[in-house]
């Protein structure tokens, strides 16, 4: 394609277009029948199922063949339709064929040469005259030959022949049908000899043109020769040719032989053998290349002549031969093809320009709506142009239409941008995200913009689209035509148009088609939402039906371009028809229906159809009656049945799987391959032009029906029986599931005729059906490319539902880890959680419905996480479901999967329950922000949640999906936000007096800098109504339209030096209410103003609360200071007098305790019916009722437990309150927790732990039949909660309240972890917290804790004393004031625990400057658990700013403690202490090695006298005992591994590598140097060295690599940040903290460790009987551990500090194996 051609084809220019290349390979085979058919069936066995996989894996192309004599047995079929068919086949190919699209077969047979279907009947005049002057009876040609006049000019047709020898398909008779068709070859043969004979006469005396003489000689293959080749310009890239001639013909075995040449009369054909002489020794070869052709020669054999087995060598040369070459022209065309970014767009832009030249073409018509839409291209209007009617109306002809007027009338002096999409029709245009892509390409390539710029995700594509859209300029106006908006897939809005700019630029124009039906307000959903989109009716052109007289105009224009004309009589009934219905889809029907009519039809065979639905109907049924019933039934019902169409391949295999129709079509002969001719299809096909279209659909080209009522139609046909239905979607299912896919062969019987037809013993057969496999995913040979099966994902649920195979579903699908990680990875979360909604809503069974609900909460749970990171499903699922695992069949069969399937794709494994569980209180979690969520609102119709941080952030209610993400770029934070009453925009300003104005249709927004001067303050508030915006400042306020123009600024009427504005309500721009405050928050006096127009209410004094009802009449507030009584007060505006005023009517019932307890905040619910108040040490709420029903008359006062308390955040804001819809519960959201009250008996019901940080705001989502509560915190996330499920069982996470600081481990699957109020206990295995320990409940401060290796005690800091507990009896053993503890270390397997504290380090003016005091650290060992001090010693130190303590360490062999000290420089030094009695042994300095600042040390494991110095820069190896620098090692921070051969480096800035600890050399990369942003990162070495965990703070994310092959075994994203990560013993799990007080344990299960399955079955989470087997224990164990607990107290108590080898607890020991202690904490 040169670059003129490609210009015009972006410029949207339709004229002279090139053809459109497709993602299809389809060849045509020519062949004569009966000597081919060893070969044929060879390629169709051995050969296209390999190349069908090669197209596929290898181009994503699909591989068909148009075998048209495969399976097709009567040579000469009834209607003579057969070579028409042929030669539309070899065009389709011709057309549609990327790369090889002819092949041919020749031997030595000329083949079938059947007499004209057609004859010009001029020229059998011509013929029959010759005949009569030759004296030969010209009457059979009369008889079969009968003269159409409809044609134009007349031609004669060879009638069917059933129509004569009725007898001829009538295969129920065998001896009649044999009479009758011996009969027709003997008539064939003389007819031949007629035509031949006149031919050749007319031909000598030069009366006929040799080219049609030899018209009446020719054979079928000859004919497909010269279309296929002969007539081709490029044969190289396109066609292959095999020639096979046969030696020694046994001419004794006539029967054998005909069947390889031709046979007249008992010997050689000489005609035909010349004719074919000449085809294939001379015209072939002279046009064909010659490595496309190849000749092979054979002997003939025995008594077959030619055998599978005689030939093999042959066969094999001829199939590789055949597979090399195919291959050959496949890769050439792809290598041609250009697959850049512009070759596929100008693909799909080719298409639609196609599609509306064959629109335009049969256009005729509609001159008044052409004038309007005219009148709108070249006029001035801003909005898009909707073109609206029913179905089939003609919606898409008019706007092709208007395109073509575009550019080459109306805008014919200009250089027209036209972009034309017919939305659904092709590949990209079906889905808004491709769609929005290749036209933002389009306009990119005209304006010479690069495609890089083009955004992947939806939300900034559209904000592209819409910047492209203003590079339109005079000279080059850009014209959109959209048809059928409606079609559209992949919005993540409810409505498909919402990305539809509504304000174009200038020189742009949009014309858009949808389909508006007042029966249907499903299709008319989208012109509802244009009609609110775009409000000038001037916009909306409705498309109405033809009318009779333009409809009978269009298709007597049609008729004469289709060369057809009707009789009187036949063009009475299209009269007829027409008058009741004109709809151009009809006129389209009843046109295709009278093309077949001939002159000469009966009368009562030409019917017409009144409505749409009969026509469809009777066509039908006439294709049913042609191609036979089950035949087409079954095509057309998988077509219906398809949730979105199926490609002819896919169609081609169901029906070969099918015996119901393959009995049909084989009822008479055994096919060598049980598949269905290719033939039958395509004639069907050919029967439905244009009522198929084609379309994309998981990136494969399918057919499906182009309008709708066809679908409807075929329903209605063909599904009215519902287990016909389930039969179809059951054999789709199957083909998807992939059961016969792949050379398995399935079972089918025999039918009776065939078993006594071909006199078999069998009942039953099998047969390879040759459809492909269907993995999840397609793999290549190497490995290295992968393609998701997205046909499987889209389709198979859809099936396995609607035949209501519940088992496969589950089993395959819905709780197949397999599956829903693959699609997760292929498809977004709402097309995997629609597959669980579909099966709920469809299944009666009650267990089953819960569990696809938890399944599919549990993925919502996880979305924000899931989205990003699909191979953290099986971590997600595990830590959320496990609780669940026991009585739940489908959950544990899942979660079994997740701990097989799940290692390869993250290895890390939650050893136990650790997420939220779905199925309690919390609905969804939105997450999204990165800052907290300041203000939401809900919509009108509480579907959508508006949210804002520095982001509008909009979710849906009703699926939790975030819908809508627009980043308007300010600086600061938004403060407040609004909506206008219709929903269609939300403002919001920021801390630095800026204001954005969102378009919620559209996301277009506008930023608005402050209207006012710094004198009047910033701005304070603001408030929506649907035209208007108004913002306000101290005094004064500002109106601006939806454009953000300033209309006005205001300043408040009437005296008001003392007061500011606090907000302002507004009915209309002039009819308004101002509260004002006196501007300092210790103040709560309040004044009301209400302004109408130019009049004014008297002002009214409230404090601290008012509130006014929705109709704006009612107001409710404080008046007095004395206590806060609420008043209420009425609106008096009366029409007649010029004045308004509000008059007190009553005052409502006090609450206890109201002259101290100040009202906050009143707020009223969404009825009005309940008036809702904080007060400061609960909640007040007031009923009014609603038909005569009230909870109380008086007022219902809800206390908050002791020590919790609502503050105010903002004058008039505190916590909020609300009312469940039933009636029965009051729910508040009070610092982290949602309070819950039973309305009733007014007690505190439920405290849930909702949130991590402060609750910001709640608010109540009561509507139809939800029953939930919005809260937003500063955690960042929005969380729903269901009150129906508020006190169901929830699965409780065991967590503190406070961040966990740091872990200790045990061997014995015990572990503590640090926070600052407690220590923590953990059972490592289970995931239970057993207890929290601290000395004083009141105000602990703990820093530090150490659990023994026995994990019999714990060693903990807290408040300056230094603490030993007993682990088992939660009692202090030791306790001993030591302040400034820095340190806890472990000694001696336990037995001694050494301490360092600095009792001073915190003083400011100790900090050691370079001459200031030095600070002095004391270190102290004790025996545990005595507590007795062995010894101590104290050290100088200094602590720098940005480094922690730097803590002391012992060497390997546990001889010497190691310190940082200071030299008397106050430098960093080494200093050395003797670790069994605490003698000084030496100082070590470090000038050696210049190191002026020490980070951390670090023992070398292998090297007793070796301890490593880090660094920032470098680790410096020093020998302690010759005082020596060794080396050092750049770049490494500490992290060693037990052999001390290896270490890590692992900069903040990004990227690990491991480092040879002897050269320092990097040995292996783990991540590569990427910048990844400055953040903090953690990285530890397993126990066994095995493998590395590195945290990044930025990503939030825990990657673990092998050591061996640094390979990437888990990415695991966490739900909090990351404090403090430890290893266990055994190094097979990692021990995690995090800020929101969770201690979670993952395996490390990797792939290559098969005992890792077992160790995960074994963990007491995966046993559903556990629970039980736990209370068996405790009731067993539970007197014995009373009693054990008792004499431990004791002894300790009696026995303190007596021995210090601690041998009183080595019977102790013995007496409580370790596993029973566990068990004693369970019975705690």
């Amino acid at each position: 394609m040169d670059d003129r051609t490609i210009d015009s084809i972006f410029a949207g220019s339709m004229e002279s277009l090139p053809p459109v290349s497709s993602k299809i390979v389809r060849i045509f085979t020519s062949s004569t029948f009966t000597d081919t058919t060893m070969e044929r069936n060879t390629l169709m066995a051995k050969c296209y199922p390999r190349i069908k996989d090669y197209c596929r894996e290898k181009h994503g192309l699909e591989f068909q063949v148009v075998d048209m004599r495969w399976g097709v047995r009567d040579e000469a079929t009834d209607d003579h339709m057969t070579t028409e068919l042929c030669m539309r086949e070899i065009q389709n190919c011709q057309r549609l064929s990327m790369g090889p699209n002819f092949i041919v077969f020749l031997g030595q047979k000329y083949g079938y040469r059947p007499i004209p279907t057609y004859i010009v009947s001029s020229e059998l005049q011509l013929i029959c005259e010759e005949l009569t002057s030759m004296g030969v009876d010209r009457a059979l040609l009369d008889l079969w030959y009968k003269k159409d006049s409809n044609a134009v000019p007349p031609i004669s047709v060879l009638q069917p022949i059933s129509s004569i020898l009725i007898n001829f398909n009538n295969k129920r008779v065998p001896k009649l049908q044999a009479e009758d068709q011996a009969v027709w070859w003997d008539t064939l043969n003389k007819m031949q000899k007629l035509l031949r004979k006149a031919a050749a006469s007319l031909g000598a005396s030069s009366k006929m043109d040799k080219e049609a003489v030899h018209n009446y000689f020719m054979s079928v293959t000859e004919r497909e020769v010269i279309n296929g080749i002969l007539n081709v310009k490029n044969t190289k890239n396109h066609c292959l040719a095999y020639v096979r001639y046969i030696n020694n013909i046994n001419l004794q075995n006539l029967k054998k032989a005909s069947l390889f040449v031709d046979i007249i009369n008992r010997s050689l054909d000489t005609e035909s053998a010349k004719l074919l002489g000449d085809l294939r020794d001379t015209r072939l070869p002279n046009k064909i290349e010659n490595s496309n052709m190849q000749k092979y020669t054979v002997e003939w054999i025995g008594r077959e002549g030619l055998d599978i087995e005689t030939h093999e060598e042959y066969l094999n040369h001829f199939i590789s031969h055949f597979y090399k070459n195919i291959v050959k022209l496949v890769d050439r065309a792809m290598r041609k093809e250009d697959s850049s970014a512009q070759g596929q767009i100008v693909t799909e832009i080719l298409q639609h320009l196609h599609a509306c030249n064959n629109s335009v073409k049969v256009f005729y018509g509609r001159e008044e709506n052409l004038e309007h839409i005219k009148r709108y291209m070249l006029g001035d209007s801003e909005k898009p142009l909707v073109l609206y009617g029913e179905g089939g109306c003609g919606k898409t002809s008019l706007l092709a239409k208007s395109a073509s007027l575009v550019a080459t009338q109306w805008f014919a002096d200009k250089r027209p941008l036209n972009i034309i999409r017919f939305l659904g029709t092709t590949p990209d245009s079906s889905a808004l995200t491709p769609t929005l892509i290749s036209i933002c390409q389009q306009i990119s390539y005209n304006y010479m913009l690069p495609f890089e710029n083009i955004p992947d995700d939806l939300v900034p594509l559209t904000a592209h689209f819409k910047q492209l859209l203003t590079y339109a300029s005079s000279n080059q106006p850009l014209t959109l035509y959209l048809d059928s908006v409606d079609q559209l897939t992949g919005t993540q809005d409810s409505n498909k148009v919402s990305w539809i700019p509504t304000r174009l630029p200038p020189h742009c124009k949009i014309i858009i088609s949808c389909a508006n039906e007042e029966s249907n307000p499903t299709v008319s959903h989208e012109y509802y939402v244009l009609r609110k989109m775009i409000d000038t009716d001037e916009n909306f052109i409705e498309v109405t039906a033809l009318g009779e007289d333009l409809a009978m105009n269009v298709i007597k224009m049609w008729m004469k371009t289709a060369c057809r004309d009707l009789n009187n009589y036949q063009w009475r009934l299209v009269a007829n028809a027409i008058s009741k219905c004109s709809l151009p889809i009809f006129v389209k029907l009843v046109f295709a229906e009278i093309c077949r009519w001939r002159s000469y039809t009966r009368p009562q065979e030409t019917h017409l159809a009144n409505t749409v639905m009969d026509s469809i109907m009777m066509l039908f049924e006439r294709i049913e009656k042609q191609h036979g019933r089950i035949l087409v039934f079954h095509a057309l019902a998988y077509i219906t049945a398809a949730k979105s169409g199926l490609s002819e391949s896919e169609l081609e295999d169901l029906i070969s799987l099918d015996d119901k129709v393959l009995d049909d079509v084989y009822q008479y002969h055994l096919p060598p391959v049980r598949r269905i001719p290719p033939l039958l299809w395509t004639r069907i096909r050919n029967d439905l032009p244009n009522y198929l279209s084609e379309r994309e659909a998981d990136g494969v080209n399918v057919m499906n029906w182009y309008h709708r009522q066809f679908r409807d139609t075929a329903k209605e046909r063909y599904f009215k029986n519902m287990n016909m239905a389930m039969y179809f979607h059951s054999m789709i299912a199957d083909y998807y599931l992939g059961i016969w896919g792949g050379g398995i062969p399935k079972p089918f019987k025999f039918t009776e005729i065939q078993r006594h037809r071909f006199g078999l013993t069998d009942k039953e057969g099998v047969a390879d059906r040759k459809v492909p496999i269907q993995p999840l995913v397609f793999t290549s040979k190497d490995g290295s490319s992968r393609r998701y099966n997205l046909r499987k994902f889209g389709e198979l649920p859809f099936h396995f539902v609607r035949s209501r195979r519940f088992k496969d579903l589950f089993e395959h699908v819905l709780f197949n880890y397999d599956w829903l990680h693959a699609k997760l990875s292929s498809c977004p979360l709402q097309a995997v959680l629609a597959d669980f909604e579909d099966a709920s809503s469809n299944t009666d069974n009650n267990e089953a419905k819960r569990e696809l609900m938890l399944v599919a909460d549990a993925l919502r749970l996880g979305g924000a996480i899931l989205a990003v990171h699909p191979n953290m499903l099986a971590p997600q699922l595990v830590g959320r479901l496990l609780p669940e695992i026991g009585g739940n069949s489908n959950i544990k069969m899942l979660l079994r999967a997740c701990d097989r399937c799940g290692p390869k794709d993250c290895a890390l494994i939650p050893v136990n329950h650790c997420l939220h569980t779905p199925g309690g209180p919390l609905k969804y979690s939105l997450e999204g922000h990165q800052f907290a969520v300041f203000e939401f609102r809900l919509t009108t119709d509480r579907r959508y949640m508006v949210s804002i941080s520095t982001h509008f952030i909009t979710f849906d209610l009703s699926t939790s999906d975030l819908t809508r993400d627009v980043n308007p770029g300010i600086e600061g934070i938004m403060q407040q936000l609004a909506l206008s009453p219709d929903n269609k925009w939300a403002a919001a300003y920021s801390n630095n007096n800026q204001t954005v104005l969102l378009n919620m249709l559209s996301s277009e927004f506008v930023i608005i800098n402050s209207p006012f001067d710094i004198e009047d303050g910033p701005v304070s508030g603001l408030f929506l109504l649907n035209q208007n915006l108004f913002i306000t400042c101290k005094q004064k306020w500002a109106q601006y339209d939806m454009r953000g123009n300033l209309v006005n600024t205001f300043t408040v009427p009437g005296s008001t030096n003392e007061w500011e504005i606090l907000n302002m309500e507004f009915m209309s721009p002039r009819d308004y209410n101002i509260i004002f405050w006196s501007g300092s928050i210790n103040e709560t006096r309040l004044r009301f103003n209400s302004y109408r127009g130019e009049i004014f209410s008297e002002s009214l004094h409230f404090y601290s609360a008012l509130v006014l009802s929705s109709d704006r009449k009612k107001l409710y507030g404080c008046i007095s200071e004395e206590n806060y009584q609420v008043s209420v007060f009425e609106l008096i505006h009366t029409k007649e007098s010029e004045d308004i005023s509000w008059a007190m009517v009553e005052h409502l019932s006090r609450y206890d305790n109201d002259e101290k307890e100040m009202l906050l905040q009143l707020r009223l619910d969404q009825d009005d019916r309940m008036l809702l108040g904080t007060a400061g040490k609960g909640f007040v709420i007031w009923d009014f009722g609603k038909d005569g029903e009230r909870l109380s008359k008086e007022v219902m006062y809800f206390a908050l437990p002791h020590g919790v308390r609502n503050i105010t955040t903002k004058i008039l804001q505190s916590n909020s309150i609300m009312v469940s819809s039933k009636m029965d519960y009051a729910v508040a959201g009070v610092r982290k927790n949602l309070y819950v009250w039973c309305l009733k008996t007014r007690q505190l019901a439920k405290v849930l732990d909702a949130h991590f940080g402060r609750i910001i705001q709640l608010e109540a989502l009561t509507i139809g039949n939800w029953n939930n509560v919005v809260t937003s915190s500063i955690d960042r996330s929005v969380k729903v909660w269901n009150i129906n499920n508020i006190f169901e069982k929830v699965h409780v996470i065991d967590r503190h309240e406070l961040q966990i600081d740091n872990i200790s481990l045990s061997e014995v699957d015990l572990g503590v972890t640090v926070t600052r109020s407690c220590v923590g206990v953990w059972e490592t295995r289970s995931g239970r917290l057993l207890s929290k320990l601290a000395d004083s409940p009141l105000g602990a401060i703990v820093t530090h804790a150490e659990i023994t290796p026995d994990g019999r005690f714990v060693i903990s800091s807290e408040t300056g004393k230094f603490l030993i507990w007993n682990r088992v009896s939660e009692q202090v053993v030791f306790r001993d004031d030591e302040p400034g503890i820095q340190q806890v270390t472990l000694m001696d397997y336990g037995y001694k625990v050494m301490t360092v504290s600095c009792a001073n380090i915190n003083h400011k003016s100790d900090l050691a400057g370079e001459d200031g005091p030095k600070l002095t650290a004391r270190t102290v060992v004790r025996a545990v658990p005595e507590g007795t001090a062995l010894f101590s010693f104290d050290y100088g130190i200094r602590m720098i700013p940005g480094i922690p303590f730097r803590q002391s360490v012992i060497t390997a062999d546990a001889a010497h403690i190691v310190v940082c000290t200071v030299d008397k420089s106050n430098k960093d030094c080494l200093g050395v202490y003797n670790a069994s009695n605490g003698a000084f042994v030496s100082k070590i300095l470090l000038r050696g090695c210049s190191i002026k600042e020490v980070i951390s040390l670090v023992p070398m494991p292998h090297k007793v006298n070796q301890v490593a110095v880090i660094s920032s820069e470098k680790g410096s190896i020093m020998d302690i005992k010759s005082k020596k620098h060794i080396r050092s090692i750049a770049k490494w921070g500490g992290s060693i591994t037990r052999d001390g051969k290896n270490g890590l480096y692992a900069p903040t800035r990004g990227g690990l590598e491991m480092l040879e600890l002897r050269k320092g050399t990097t040995v292996k990369t783990f991540i590569p140097k990427v910048a990844e942003g400055v953040f903090s990162v953690i990285c530890i070495f397993t126990e066994n060295d095995e493998y590395v965990c590195y945290y990044h703070s930025g990503r939030k994310t825990i990657r673990v690599f092998r050591t061996v092959d640094t390979e990437m075994i888990a990415n695991y994203k966490l739900q909090a940040e990351l404090t403090a990560i430890k290893s266990s013993k055994d190094g097979r799990c990692i021990v995690l903290g995090t800020v929101d007080g969770c201690m979670s344990v993952l395996a490390i299960v990797d792939p290559l460790k098969v005992d890792m399955n077992d160790f995960l079955s074994g963990l007491p989470s995966r046993d559903e009987n556990w629970k039980a087997k736990l209370a068996k224990m405790k009731a067993r164990v539970g007197f014995k551990a009373a009693i054990r607990v008792a004499t431990i107290s004791s002894r300790f108590d009696g026995q303190k500090g007596k021995n210090k080898n601690g041998e009183n607890y080595e019977d102790e020991n013995e007496e409580n194996g370790i596993t029973e202690l566990g068990l004693i904490e369970n019975v705690h």
